[in-house]
Parts: structure tokens; C-alpha cells; sequence
């Protein structure tokens, strides 16, 4: 099996290097990762200025673009030979709920489902026990077969920050969601002028049994479809409806 393996953290990032390292003992991995942190990247594109892949000594490579460009390059010609399945992460801190709609780290999976792979998303909840990620990824690998996942959906993965003897199990859930963001953060620069800072992820809001933020407050792995159709098929009929009756 040859593995693509990126993330949004950046190649140097602690997270990519033990996946990487776990992930050797089973498969091929070749990285393809942002030159520096690229969080929040959600799935944007660098449309305006050329990409510039530096190999490294290892046949590893960074790239001067986000996640889903790692990947969109990668998999459109760049990297020989066959890939078998796109592994995005580990990343610094959970992925929950409406994380996914600006995580770099969804992203680079989402964008190698878009090219037709099978891919997964993986994130710690803190920042100690990666390894304890990597065993997860590793332990599911061998067991993911074409009918886990439909065509255009991926796993997103989130794994609490915890010894790997201490999970308590895997639980498939859907997502959460949180309360609105912090405000922004207003600061002086020296020159004295205005600089603003995005605040903290709003607290969860939803997240009861069943939820992603659920099965991890409670120790376990949390596995979830994640999918692009957004399409809320629930209220196609009622906007129907609305646009008949005006």
C-alpha cells in the first residue's frame, strides 16, 4: 500500500511525523505537506501564485500552499506511481462538529476523496499523546475496504488526548455543533497601531450522546462520515414550497 500522508499543521509539525513514523511499519507513505502551518485553511486553493515543491532528504516534499493544494498536487500528476489512500493529520487539537467547515485538516481529505480515493481524517484532542492517534490509524487501516465509505464521503477521525491503553473503545457518531466563536482580539502593535487576533472556538452547544464531542469527552475514538454534499435535503421541500406560495 502506498499512502499519501498530509496535514494542515505543516511537515514539521510533531503530529505528521509520528503517523508517518507509525504508518512505515504497514505501508509506502510519501508526505506532501504545507512548508508551515496552514490551520484553518478549510479548502482553499492557491489560484494567484505558482506552487513550489521542495523535496527533502527523506523523498518527502513541502509545499508554499495549503493542505488541499498538497493534495490536489500530489494526486494530479506530481507524485509516480499509484497512491492507495489519502491520510490527513495528526493534528494539534480536536476536529469536532463545525470544526470541519474550516479544518485544513478535513480539507486535504476531502480533497482526496474528491480525486477518488479513500481518505481519512485524524485529530488529537490535545497535544501530548500522538502516538496514541497513530495506533488508532494503523489498527483501522487494514480493515477499510471499498464499501465503508460512499463516493463522495470521508472518515473524520477524533481521538482523545490520552494513553492508548486507556481509550475505552470506538464509537461512530455525527457531528456536534458549537456555540458562536469568541470575539476577536483587539491589540496594539509597537508602531501602535490596531491588530486583531480571531478568538477561541465558541464551547460546544450540541453535543449529547451520539456526537463526536460527546464519544470523546467520555474517552472514546469518535469516527464520523463526513460528506460535500451540503445540501440540506431535509428543506428542499419547504423552500418549495416557500417559492410557490410567493
Amino acid at each position: 500500500m502506498h499512502i499519501l500522508l498530509s496535514n494542515d499543521d505543516g511537515i514539521h509539525a510533531e503530529g505528521i511525523q509520528v503517523m508517518a513514523e507509525a504508518l512505515r511499519k504497514i505501508a509506502t507513505v510519501t508526505i506532501v505537506a504545507p512548508d508551515r502551518n496552514r490551520s484553518a485553511a478549510s479548502s482553499s486553493l492557491t489560484l494567484v501564485e505558482p506552487l513550489r515543491p521542495l523535496k527533502l532528504p527523506n523523498g518527502d516534499y513541502c509545499i508554499n500552499g495549503t493542505p488541499a493544494d498538497c493534495v490536489h498536487l500530489a494526486l494530479n500528476g506530481f507524485l509516480a506511481g499509484r497512491v492507495d489512500l489519502v491520510v490527513s493529520g495528526i493534528n494539534a487539537g480536536a476536529n469536532l462538529g463545525d470544526d470541519v467547515i474550516y479544518s485544513g485538516t478535513v480539507a486535504a481529505a476531502l480533497e482526496g476523496r474528491h480525486l477518488g480515493l479513500p481518505s481519512i481524517a485524524v485529530s488529537l484532542e490535545g497535544r501530548i499523546y500522538f502516538e496514541t492517534a497513530a495506533q488508532v490509524v494503523c489498527d483501522l487501516i487494514p480493515r477499510l475496504h471499498d464499501n465503508v465509505l460512499g463516493e463522495r464521503e470521508i472518515i473524520n477521525i477524533n481521538v482523545p488526548d490520552i494513553p492508548y491503553e486507556q481509550l475505552k473503545g470506538i464509537k461512530v457518531t455525527k457531528l456536534g455543533y458549537r456555540e458562536s466563536a469568541s470575539e476577536m482580539v483587539k491589540q496594539i502593535d509597537p508602531r501602535g497601531e490596531s491588530i486583531y487576533w480571531v478568538g477561541a472556538s465558541g464551547l460546544p452547544e450540541y453535543s449529547g450522546n451520539g456526537t463526536d464531542f460527546h464519544a470523546v469527552a467520555n474517552g472514546y475514538v469518535s469516527l464520523t462520515p463526513i460528506q460535500t454534499d451540503m445540501t440540506a435535503h431535509q428543506s428542499l421541500q419547504r423552500l418549495h414550497n416557500w417559492v410557490e406560495t410567493n
